[in-house]
Parts: structure tokens; C-alpha cells; sequence
């Protein structure tokens, strides 16, 4: 049996809290419309201070001792043939196995500005990669507390949540053809894993520098950065003394920097998907064209020649074309793997591949 309803009571406005509840609106709605356009342009290295982020205001400040809110506006990072005039900020990642001496002193060398330059580190979690770290943290430490003109913008040292597939970094192990597909898929997730963690909002460029790479020209980035070009590698190759004459000489390394042939397409047509082609090993001839082997003239360090596939050692890459979500594939695309997948992927994305045969940098003789 229904009860009958009791009188119904009004509860009368109150104006206080609509009060408040509109200007909260107002303040929301404020924030909302903002647009970047008023952010000021700065050469302090300072991240607060960036050009294409709003500097913090009392206003912007949320409650209590948390962060302020910050805006970035990607309109206004600029990526240009002459970086150090627009004040481009660089990132330049390395995975690291081992650490090299020659490698932080060639860095240290570079005659970008340092304050324009970050420094990314993504390191195993072994025997060889406890000590590598050690190694690296102490020269961090020393740098950045060394002379101004010298100190990095930032520096992140990352350690990697998966195991390496080869305990041994020795060059013969690493290079075995049966090692390869396991070690250039971790590979790739480290390197993938380095960039997504950061690449930042002010970044122009990204330099992949592997930690073997000793010996550069000082101006390596500007130099590859005046080509304007999405991606650019120059030749890697590597020092070491003549047996049968006793005499300093140099010899190809890197083979992943190639121009494709209808040898290795009609291979990989063939092949099954999850399979890749591998360059430089006799047991699988692809007869590519490799950058390697095209360098004729010391004197013509500009020469340029397109490219299908890159290597890693010393890569140079707008940052946009990372933004767009071309990444190291850990597996098979196309056939590919890491940096020649990444190749095959910006490709798809519309983004071509530069070589420069005769701009030499020089990898650790082991």
C-alpha cells in the first residue's frame, strides 16, 4: 500500500555558491582560450625559459607547493641548415654497453654550443653495463661541475628493464650472423625505449651517436644539420695499423648504409615475413650498393647520395620525423631491422634518407 508523499520544501538558492561556481568557470574558461602566442623567445638555456613554452606566472600556479602548468606551442620550434644561429636544441642519444674514454672526450670536443645540447644514456643491467655506468656518471659528474662552457644542457642516464640477448660485447661475438636478429631487436628496444623517454618539446634535432664512435669533426653536427635534410649518416669507418707495412690505415665499418638492388628485393620477396636481410656477410650477398665503399674524395666532404637504408653509428634526424612515429622496429618490417627498419619506416612516413660517402667518422678499434 503506497504511503502518501509528505510536503514538499524548496531549498532556496544560494547565491554565494553560484557565485563562486561562475567564477570558477570564468578562470577555467580563461586558460582555455589561451593560445602560445604569447610566449617569449629567449636564449637561456634554462627549460623554464624556452622559447616555445609559456613562462610560469603566480597566476598559473596551482595550490599548494605542485608545479605550474605548463604550455608548449610546437609551431615554434624551428629546425634549420644553421641550428647555432636559431638556437636549436639538440639531443644526442647513445646506447651504451661499454664506456669508451675517447668517446666522452671526443664529445666534450664538440663545438656546438653545450648549453643547446642534451644527453640521453640507456645502459644494460649487467656485469659490463654496472661498470659502464659507473664510468659514465663519474665524467658526467665531472663535466657538469667543470667550466661553464663545457656543461650540458641536461643529462639522463637510463638503465634498460630487459636482459641483453649476448652476455659477450666482444666485437667477433657481436657480429656472429646467428646473433644478429635477437641482438638488433634488443637493440632496437633500447634505442626506442632512450627516445620516448626524452625526446622533449624544445627538441630540433636528435644525433644518435653510438658509444664506439671516438673520433668525429668537432663540427659534426652543424655540418650535417647545413644539409637541411630528414635523415643524414655519414661514413663510418675505423683506424688501425697496416700488418704488412707497419703504417696507420683506415678501413670501411659500417655496411647498414646502403642503396637497395633488385638482388635483395627479389630475396626478400622470398622470404618469410618474420625473416631479415643482414648486410655485410657472405652468406647472404644482396649486392646493394653501399655507402661504405663510395668514398673517392677527402676534399668533398658535401657530396650526398640517397639512401634506403642507414646505419646507426652517427645518424643525424629532424626531430618532427621521430614526432610522426617512425621508430627502431624490433622486428621484422619489410624484412628490416633497427636502423635499417627505421629507414624503410620514415620512408613510408615521407621522409627521405641522405648519405655523405667522403664525411668520415671513426669507430673504436677494438
Amino acid at each position: 500500500m503506497a504511503r502518501p508523499m509528505g510536503p514538499v520544501r524548496l531549498r532556496r538558492t544560494n547565491y554565494v555558491t553560484l557565485t563562486i561556481g561562475a567564477c570558477l568557470c570564468l578562470f577555467i574558461l580563461y586558460f582555455l582560450v589561451q593560445d602560445g602566442s604569447d610566449v617569449s623567445i629567449t636564449s637561456s638555456p634554462n627549460a623554464d625559459s624556452h622559447p616555445i613554452r609559456k613562462p610560469a606566472t603566480a597566476k598559473s600556479k596551482l595550490i599548494g607547493d605542485r608545479s605550474p602548468v605548463r604550455r608548449f606551442n610546437l609551431n615554434n620550434v624551428t629546425i634549420t641548415p644553421d641550428p647555432i644561429e636559431n638556437q636549436e636544441v639538440v639531443l644526442i642519444l647513445t646506447p651504451m654497453a661499454r664506456f669508451y674514454q675517447e668517446y666522452w672526450d671526443n664529445l666534450i670536443k664538440l663545438d656546438y654550443p653545450h648549453e643547446l645540447i642534451s644527453l640521453g644514456f640507456i645502459l644494460p643491467k649487467n656485469k659490463e653495463g654496472n661498470a659502464a655506468t659507473a664510468a659514465l656518471q663519474a665524467q658526467v659528474t665531472k663535466t657538469q661541475k667543470g667550466p661553464l662552457k663545457d656543461r650540458f644542457r641536461s643529462v639522463v642516464i637510463e638503465r634498460q628493464d630487459f636482459d641483453p640477448p649476448i652476455l659477450s660485447q666482444d666485437e667477433g661475438e657481436r657480429h656472429k650472423i646467428e646473433n644478429q636478429k635477437a641482438r638488433r631487436s634488443s637493440m632496437s628496444r633500447a634505442r626506442n625505449s632512450l627516445l620516448f623517454t626524452t625526446l622533449g618539446a624544445e627538441t630540433s634535432w636528435v644525433l644518435w651517436l653510438d658509444a664506439d664512435i671516438i673520433e668525429t669533426p668537432p663540427s659534426l653536427i652543424q655540418d650535417l644539420a647545413a644539409h637541411d635534410k630528414p635523415l643524414i649518416v655519414p661514413n663510418c669507418y675505423q683506424r688501425y695499423t697496416d700488418p704488412e707495412t707497419g703504417k696507420p690505415a683506415e678501413r670501411p665499418y659500417d655496411f647498414n648504409s646502403w642503396q637497395d638492388s633488385p638482388t635483395a628485393q627479389e630475396l626478400a620477396s622470398k622470404m618469410d615475413p618474420d625473416d631479415i636481410i643482414l648486410e655485410g656477410y657472405r652468406e647472404m650477398a644482396t649486392y646493394r650498393a653501399l655507402m661504405a665503399y663510395m668514398a673517392d674524395r677527402v676534399d668533398e666532404r658535401d657530396v650526398e647520395v640517397p639512401l634506403d637504408g642507414v646505419g646507426g653509428t652517427a645518424l643525424l634526424v629532424k626531430a618532427d620525423v621521430h614526432r610522426d612515429g617512425a621508430m627502431f622496429p624490433p622486428f621484422a618490417f619489410y624484412n628490416l631491422i633497427e636502423t635499417e627498419g627505421f629507414a624503410k619506416m620514415a620512408k613510408r612516413l615521407g621522409w627521405a634518407a641522405t648519405g655523405l660517402p667522403n664525411y668520415k667518422v671513426y669507430h673504436y678499434n677494438e
